[in-house]
């Protein structure tokens, strides 16, 4: 027996109070049941303020109370439970460290058949801010929407009122055996959340109960506090940790030499970016889709077992992964873990192994293939074996795992974003009573369980949305955007959908927007610009160029946005644009703090950049000293108000400081985060006016001290530059440069070889 379950509340609407209120609260929200409607409110307590109201659970039920819970995962709380009898029930929670009110539904066959449920939805809420539906945008997987213009997103969906950010943000915690979608419109002028869980196939047996997954939903004076609160409390709940974040090259838009590359001129370029770039933090050498064997008249080969015969790697993967690691560098490898090819002779004896249809046929995807039946015992040993070869045998320690949502066993929707019905619950699994979700989970877990140390990158959850809340937890790397290019559309492209993720990096997951391009055919400022971002936003920096090949300008702009600042910068106007154009980066983890706004001029002409410090971020009431890293140049004093003037196409990151009485470090050369990558230690003696620092610097790189000094009457200038005997002995040299002014002293330190150097700077004044 199969049925179609959409369990919504009643419509009839009772004021909550008096005896028949339950209420549980935390320190920041308060939870009201209205016991004889099953009707709850979601109050904010600072303000006292219904920021949920009108919010249905399943049903109607008098039987209702208030339990003690503990969670493994967020320790102790309170909870509401209401009980449907034969139909299950619904539990509200909070808990004192989480800024979150928790639902979570349990459903219950009473019938005297199996039951067989596709979707269920479990909760529906009105949201107040206090301004009409109009006022109100919607941001989720599909993007910066009005809230009757989203189509519905996957996992999670924020509410926010772009002007004070003031905004209501939701998500499922959990997609363990269920896909969770978030829904919104607009019902009598105020937006509605719905929310939904799909399964495929979800079978109860007579008399079983099923506890379904945890939606959490809060409110913030700041939604994107918010939403990077929701993102950590998806690492508490799946304990994630991942692995460090690396820099490299993918071959895959290289050219020449692009697409799997070959042994000759992949050894080329990892000797070259041994040296040229490993000092700078270049760490990792993929080779992507051309090298594995098999036949396909849809998409990529995948037997995955071997390279192809007379391929462009004839001395075998193990020869070219031996060959990388040995230039001190990490090899990676690109293949697809959850697909095959059921034509394929590799393949003949192994039908079983494969995903079916209702029909009988195996379940053939566009581009991905045809989808491995990961609740199959055999294939599963099958993948456990392979992933064994490509990371212990062979040594390849990066996974760049491809077309991962056909381990969902659903239809390939590319480019998808914002909700779409992939009927899913079309496929047959050797196990019917694993769910689609639960089946790809599996897939992502033993692939963990089997190499734990490798470095594994799921790409791309644009293929098909199942992919995206499914990974969590169990991929170091995500790409989260379809692919890119080497044109001023293309680069467009990661930013776009790495900033509606970017509370997801290096919480969830790093997030990968497709690599950067340097090449010469390209501006000069698309390349600092699309470089820029990534390095600000601190998402994964995969170059895809000819490194050999690349002149010394183009290497320099690699060179000057790399290692990642391991920080969480944000967006500013993450809800006025739908490709947010200014960034903030603040450094707290020693004094001074450090802040870098980046400006990114996404448009065809240039742009006015006026915007004040408080809502940027910064202190108000403060004058700050700006640098601008790619113009080399200080500008003039900024007060209150940031007012700066951007190019079209390019982009401007700014290091400031608030202006001091005496001579403080503004920015230095080396990395365009301006002294948050290498700059270890500042400090400042008064009575030696003396500027003295520790700073990391790489080998043969001239590094530039950027010193602001302060206006008066009576100027100051340096009276000696130095560094310990130590770093003199090693050969490490320090100057002040001729270029410097009244208000900014640039000093150069060179060493020969990659150091921690010590550094002082004597003022007189």
């Amino acid at each position: 027996m199969r049925s179609f379950i959409l369990l919504t509340g009643l419509m009839a609407l009772t004021c909550v109070g008096g005896a028949n209120t339950l209420t549980i609260e935390n320190r920041g929200l308060v939870v009201r049941l209205d016991t004889t409607t099953s009707r709850f409110t979601l109050t904010a307590r600072a303000s006292g303020h219904p920021f949920v109201t009108d919010g249905r659970l399943r049903g109607a039920s008098s039987d209702a109370r208030i339990v003690a819970v503990t969670d493994p995962a967020l320790g102790r709380g309170q909870a509401i439970e209401i009980n449907y009898g034969n139909e299950g029930r619904d539990v509200v929670q909070v808990f004192s460290t989480v800024p979150f009110v928790l639902f979570r539904s349990t459903i219950h066959n009473a019938v005297g058949a199996v039951l067989d449920t596709n979707r269920v939805q479990t909760l529906s809420f009105g949201i107040d801010l206090g301004a009409s539906a109009a006022g109100l945008k919607t941001l989720g997987t599909g993007g910066l929407l009005a809230p009757d213009k989203n189509p519905g997103s996957y996992v999670w969906l924020a509410v926010a009122e772009p002007r004070s950010r003031h905004g209501v943000v939701s998500g499922w915690l959990t997609q363990n055996r269920g896909s969770g979608v978030v829904f919104s419109g607009v019902e009598n002028g105020q937006v509605r959340v719905n929310t939904r869980l799909e399964f495929g196939h979800l079978r109860l047996a007579p008399g079983q109960s099923e506890t379904l997954e945890t939606f959490a939903v809060g409110y913030f004076n700041d939604a994107r506090l918010g939403l990077e609160a929701w993102a950590n409390t998806i690492a508490r709940v799946d304990r994630i940790r991942l692995h460090p974040q690396p820099v490299g090259y993918c071959t895959w838009y290289s050219n020449p030499h692009g697409g799997s590359s070959d042994e000759q001129h992949l050894a080329e370029l990892s000797r070259f970016a041994a040296k040229e770039l490993a000092p700078f933090g270049f760490s990792v050498v993929q080779i992507d889709d051309g090298w594995q064997a098999g036949i396909s008249t849809n998409g990529p080969k995948r037997n995955f077992t071997t390279n192809a015969p007379n391929g462009p790697y004839r001395s075998g993967m193990k020869a070219i992964a031996e060959k990388i690691a040995s230039d001190g560098l990490m090899p990676g490898i690109w293949f697809m873990p959850f697909a095959g090819t059921f034509y394929d002779p590799f393949f003949a004896s192994h039908q079983d192994w494969f995903v079916k249809r209702a029909d009988g046929t195996p379940y053939e995807t566009d581009w991905g293939g045809t989808c491995l039946d990961l609740t199959q015992p055999a294939l599963r040993d099958y993948l456990r074996t392979n992933i064994r070869r490509i990371g212990r045998e062979w040594g390849f320690r990066y996974f760049k795992m491809d077309g991962l949502w056909t381990g969902t066993a659903t239809r390939q929707q590319y480019v998808n974003e914002g909700y779409r019905d992939d009927h899913m619950g079309d496929a047959v699994f050797h196990d019917p009573n694993v769910t689609n979700p639960e089946s790809y989970r599996s897939g992502l877990r033993l692939v963990r369980e089997t190499d734990p140390d490798a470095f594994i990158l799921g790409c791309c959850i644009p293929q098909n949305m199942r992919s995206y809340g499914g990974a969590f937890g169990l991929v170091d790397a995500m790409r989260v955007g379809p692919d890119n290019g080497a044109d001023w559309n293309g680069l467009k492209r990661g930013p776009t959908f790495g900033t509606r993720h970017y509370f997801l990096n290096g919480r969830v997951w790093f997030n990968d927007p497709d690599p950067v391009y340097v090449r010469t055919n390209l501006p000069l400022n698309h390349a600092q610009l699309i470089c820029s971002w990534v390095a600000l936003s601190g998402q994964m920096n995969l170059s895809s160029e000819w490194l050999p090949g690349l002149p010394a300008e183009r290497l320099d702009i690699l060179k000057r946005t790399m290692p990642p600042h391991g920080l969480r910068p944000r967006p500013v106007d993450l809800f006025d644009d739908p490709l947010p154009r200014i960034w903030l980066l603040t450094d707290t983890r020693h004094a001074p703090r450090r802040d870098v706004i980046g400006l990114f001029n996404w448009s065809d002409t240039n742009v006015t950049f006026d915007t004040s410090l408080e809502r940027i971020g910064l202190p108000a009431n403060r004058t700050y000293a700006a640098f601008d890293f790619w113009g080399n140049a200080l500008l003039a004093p900024i007060k209150d108000h940031l007012n700066v003037t951007v190019p079209a196409q390019s982009c401007r990151i700014l290091a400031v400081r608030p202006e001091l009485d005496r001579p403080q470090l503004l920015s230095t050369s080396r990395h365009v985060t301006q002294g948050i990558v290498d700059v270890l230690a500042e400090k400042w003696s008064g009575s030696a006016k003396t500027l003295s620092g520790d700073s990391k610097v790489v080998a043969n790189d001239p590094y530039e001290l950027r010193v602001v000094l302060p206006a008066s009457d009576k100027p100051w200038s340096v009276s000696a530059a130095e560094v310990t005997a130590a770093d003199r002995e090693a050969g490490v040299t320090i100057a002040v440069n001729a270029g410097s002014s009244s208000d900014l002293v640039r000093v150069t330190i060179r060493s020969t070889t990659s150091r921690d150097v010590t550094w002082s700077l004597r003022f007189r004044h």
